[in-house]
């Protein structure tokens, strides 16, 4: 077998990943943060750590058919031609490899489907071992992976203008019904670092959005960003930068967490403020969505330490 047939299945495999955006881990991060929260004996439980696993491996599946389906249709309709634009150095066009032609528009559905059916597997099995089979965690499992798939195909919700509430609401759930599989019961805390995982990964692509604005607009996507005028938009993102602050407080308020919680978390809020500046005061969108993505693996390892010391 010639060297280059040999590396051909390999080139294959990568461009799968890079479709897939499997170096994006950050989704991901929200089984770790759910094992902190659990009882001392819990996180020994065979069952729990098998659910934790499994359900990740449902949200790694089902991640990669909605980014497959998104690239699919972004390709499609021009708005990744114009949004990665080589001249942009902080746009790496290799993790699009519909643009590059490793990928044919058909390979990439395929893999989208491929990837939601494994997604339903593992999170079916997910549920069947799970330690507690909650009803509400079990009820938003499909109601997850229907608003997640659907971002950009079927009913195409971030066309529609339901896409900052899928980037908000999606990877909150994936703390949320885990933690409702394993630990069985809802709390202030919980609740909390979900919305805080949600926003998080929200206040990466609103930045995204700002810089895309033009090419989403050409292709008929509807957010915020498309929606309103720079100015306002603008202001929107403050908002949803200061809710992570307002939920905080709002939570210490309520006594769902301690004050010496809210401490943990105060290294986030900074790298927070050095966002809104690069992004909102200097009009560097890709900057701060770069710092977006620090800021988001800096709070999980902040919610790691402030749920085994403080929480817990």
């Amino acid at each position: 077998m010639s060297a280059t047939t040999a590396a051909a299945p390999v080139g294959r495999l990568l461009a799968y990943s890079r479709l897939a955006k499997l170096t994006f881990y950050d989704y991901y991060l929200a089984a770790p943060v759910v094992w902190t929260l659990l009882p001392g004996s819990a996180r020994t439980d065979g069952r729990v750590l098998a659910t934790l696993v499994v359900a990740t491996l449902g949200w790694v599946a089902m991640t990669a058919a909605t980014v497959a389906f998104d690239d699919a249709h972004g390709f499609q309709d021009g708005s990744d031609h114009a949004n990665y634009d080589p001249s942009q150095s902080l746009r790496n066009r290799k993790r699009k490899p519909l643009l590059n032609g490793d990928l044919t528009l058909r390979q990439a559905m395929v893999f989208g489907y491929g990837s939601l059916v494994a997604s339903l597997g593992f999170l079916a099995l997910a549920a069947w071992i799970a330690p507690h089979r909650t009803a509400w965690a079990v009820v938003l499992i499909p109601v997850q992976v229907a608003i997640s798939v659907q971002y950009s195909h079927g009913l195409r919700l971030s066309y529609r203008g339901g896409q900052e509430l899928v980037l908000l609401a999606s990877p909150a759930l994936m703390a949320l019904i885990p933690y409702g599989l394993t630990d069985g019961r809802v709390s202030g805390t919980i609740l909390l670092e979900a919305y805080l995982i949600g926003v998080w990964s929200l206040l990466v692509s609103v930045y995204s959005n700002a810089n895309d604005r033009e090419g989403d607009a050409a292709a008929g996507r509807k957010n915020l960003a498309t929606l309103l005028s720079p100015r306002a938009y603008l202001g929107a993102i403050a908002l949803i930068s200061l809710s992570e602050s307002a939920a905080l407080l709002a939570a210490w308020a309520a006594g769902a967490v301690p004050g010496w919680f809210v401490v943990c978390l105060l290294p986030v809020l900074v790298m927070r403020a050095r966002q809104a500046d690069s992004g909102l005061r200097k009009g560097d969108p890709l900057l701060a969505r770069k710092l977006g993505v620090d800021t988001h693996r800096l709070g999980v390892a902040a919610l790691l330490v402030a749920n085994l010391l403080v929480v817990r």
